[in-house]
């Protein structure tokens, strides 16, 4: 039996003899099914393909991203966080290789994974099971789960605390559980806010935008942006890492209360007349 991947979202699904009918990722409003239709590949092919590695770079002190190239399905990055010995793998990527595995464990291995919404779980079981980790999920979002494990906890309420500095926050939006990491400790004790696209820093550096839906343009409402803002605003960071190696360098906090009082202006038709 093999576990399909669906090329499009990247989502690994339980084995099976067969090809899934479809991946209800892709099918979903949030999300879509490329021009060609539902395609299908297994982690298999990927690595006999020898097409594809994965990019390490380090960000800054205790923080290293990771990319799949060449691009592969949404084409997120994910991130391994290193905070007092814990290191914690933040929103995940499909493709794992051996070359990958030893990187990690010469970086001190990893501790948990954890996610910021279900575009991103991928082959997160595959990930958890190689390295032995739990992964955590909010509730909310435990249908979007293609392949259960034994290894996910799905945690309930507004906040979770993986160590001293590192705390997941659930601020809904893109998605019912959407989630982003604080890292009290990061960027030399400034704080760094790791979101996905939850928070989705946007080609204007310094600026932040909010969708329910990014591939098909879909805004959430004006009370939404405010309610997610207001969850934030208590937090400390002065550095935003968003799912697309996009960074907001510094008074990140600041860009996030500034950019939702320009979304919630604009979708209410105060910003501009067109």
């Amino acid at each position: 039996m093999e576990k399909y991947i669906c090329k499009t979202c990247g989502t690994q699904f339980p084995p099976s003899v067969h090809q899934p009918e479809s991946c209800p990722i892709c099918m979903e409003e949030r999300q879509y099914v490329g021009p060609r239709g539902q395609e299908w590949t297994t982690l298999h092919e990927m690595t006999e393909s020898q097409i594809y590695t994965n990019e390490m770079m380090q960000e800054e002190s205790n923080l290293y991203s990771m990319k799949t190239a060449p691009e592969f399905a949404i084409g997120q990055t994910a991130y391994l966080v290193q905070n007092n010995g814990f290191n914690l793998m933040w929103d995940c990527i499909t493709y794992l290789d051996e070359h990958t595995i030893e990187t990690i464990k010469e970086l001190g291995g990893m501790d948990a994974i954890a996610l910021s919404h279900p575009h991103y779980y991928s082959a997160q079981a595959e990930w958890a099971e190689t390295f032995n980790v739990p992964i955590y999920i909010h509730e909310d979002d435990r249908e979007w789960v293609m392949r259960d494990s034994e290894h996910i906890i799905f945690w309930c309420g507004e906040s979770l605390k993986l160590q001293d500095g590192l705390v997941i926050h659930r601020l809904g939006g893109h998605f019912k559980g959407g989630a982003v990491l604080h890292w009290e400790n990061g960027n030399e004790g400034k704080g760094i806010m790791l979101t996905g696209d939850i928070i989705q820093v946007v080609a204007d550096s310094g600026w932040v935008s909010f969708m329910y839906s990014y591939p098909n343009l879909i805004p959430l409402p004006a009370e939404t942006v405010e309610r997610m803002a207001g969850r934030i605003k208590p937090l400390s960071f002065d550095r935003i890492y968003n799912a697309f190696h996009r960074v907001i360098e510094k008074e990140a906090d600041l860009a996030v209360q500034r950019s939702a009082e320009r979304y919630i202006k604009a979708v209410r038709g105060e910003l501009f007349q067109t």
